[in-house]
């Protein structure tokens, strides 16, 4: 320690930031320093890294520094290593205008050449000046920052401003609609309960003119029962008294025809006249053409499937007509399923029995059924199905023999040994395109 060295004391405290600096000299020094230099308060330290050894040896180090002279000089000897030229500007009482005022206080708090304490404090206040500069500066930057910040806020205000007059001007004129619309409401409320109280008493008006009509009509109804009973007593009385004066009418008018019939069966039995039925035209000559039915003269000249044919064949008295279902339905709509076509077949039936008034029978083939079948039966169709073992040819043949001799039975199949069969057995077979023409033109 020079003599310079131990007779200057500083008399500040040096500022945190060159504090700090002034404790990363003495951790890079220390971490290169031999184990045996090193003070033993800082050997805990010694193998830190340099920033965790700044931080956590702060202040063991700076109180080293402080009071350790030869820890102070094995610092310094690195600070001379590590800056030579800002150490001999140091010793030489010259301090570069260019350097860092923190790094120049800490090397010469370290190193402590000769008026060590000025170059400190100059370097202080160098810092200090720096330091306000710097707070000048970022005041005005401040400052520009503010000012910048009210001139948007009033220009913000301004136009808030200016937005909420227009606001409040749309709102004046909005208020100024709504009370002109408040008060045409409030005059067209006025009209229509002026309008109710009228409708009101009308109604009443309408209710006390229509109670009065009810009475009216109630005593004229009255007056007509009373009315209406004298008649009914008084035409009561007259049909008893129609009725045995027509009685004794009927009486005498019976006995004279009982007189008349005695008389000509009393004349009969005294000629002793033969029954007969012939008339005088049969006494005239002529040619008299081969007799044939009425039907076959209807029939010539036309189709054999013409549904014209079929409408004169119903139109005979009690005719029967038997449809041989499956024949007609296998013609007619073959790729519906059993069950729709004997529906659909015996629907038509139904509206043809109805329109020509006909005893209409409908023969299905039962041998291929496994059950009984669900079927409704409109009015006027007869439905049945061959038993088992029995076709419905057969079924058919059975009803033609039924019927009387002389009734008309028409048979519709298009199966050739079921027509000559019912042919034979005297009725009239016709083929299932006529019918299915039939009820195709219904």
């Amino acid at each position: 320690m020079s003599a310079a060295e131990g007779g200057e004391r500083l008399t500040i405290v040096l500022p945190d930031s060159v504090r700090q600096r002034v404790v990363e000299i003495a951790s890079e020094a220390l971490g290169r320093m031999p184990a045996a230099e090193v003070p033993v308060p800082l050997k805990p330290f010694a193998k830190f890294a340099p920033a965790k050894r700044a931080k956590a040896a702060a202040i063991p180090m700076a109180a080293a520094l402080e009071s350790d002279g030869a820890f102070r000089a094995r610092v310094a000897e690195r600070v001379r290593d590590a800056s030579p030229d800002l150490s001999e500007s140091l010793f030489a009482g010259v301090v570069p205008a260019a350097a860092d005022p923190h790094e120049i206080a800490a090397v010469a708090y370290v190193l402590r050449p000769h008026g060590w304490t000025g170059i400190v404090k100059d370097a202080l206040e160098a810092v200090s000046q720096g330091a306000r500069t710097a707070a000048g500066e970022a005041a005005e930057g401040e400052v520009a920052r503010l000012n910048a910040e009210v001139a948007e806020l009033r220009e913000t205000a301004r136009q808030a401003a200016d937005a909420l007059r227009a606001a409040q001007e749309e709102a004046r004129r909005e208020g100024d609609q709504l009370r002109r619309k408040v008060r045409q409401l409030e005059a067209d409320m006025r009209r229509a309960q002026a309008a109710a109280r009228a409708g009101a008493a009308t109604l009443e008006a309408e209710r006390s003119a229509a109670r009065a009509a009810a009475s009216a009509a109630e005593a004229e109804v009255r007056r007509l029962r009373t009315r209406l009973t004298a008649a009914e007593t008084a035409l009561d009385t007259a049909r008893r008294s129609a009725r045995s004066g027509r009685s004794e009418g009927d009486m005498r008018l019976r006995l004279l025809l009982d007189t008349l019939a005695g008389s000509v069966k009393g004349l009969e039995r005294e000629l002793a006249l033969p029954p007969t039925q012939a008339r005088p035209a049969d006494s005239v000559t002529a040619s008299e053409p081969d007799t044939v039915a009425p039907a076959d003269m209807s029939m010539q000249g036309r189709a054999k499937d013409d549904p014209a044919l079929l409408d004169q064949l119903l139109t005979l008295p009690m005719v029967h007509l038997v449809v041989d279902g499956y024949n007609v339905t296998k013609t007619g709509y073959p790729t519906l399923s059993l069950a729709e076509q004997r529906v659909r077949l015996v629907g038509g039936l139904a509206a043809l029995a109805a329109r020509t008034g006909a005893e209409v029978t409908c023969v299905f083939d039962g041998a291929a059924l496994d059950g009984p079948v669900r079927l409704t039966q409109p009015r006027g169709v007869r439905v049945l199905f061959s038993a088992p073992g029995e076709i419905a040819d057969e079924l058919i043949r059975r009803l033609v023999a039924a019927e009387p001799a002389g009734r008309p039975v028409v048979v519709v199949s298009s199966d050739r040994e079921v027509a000559e069969g019912v042919r034979r057995s005297g009725a009239r077979p016709v083929p299932a395109s006529m019918l299915l023409n039939r009820m195709a033109r219904s």
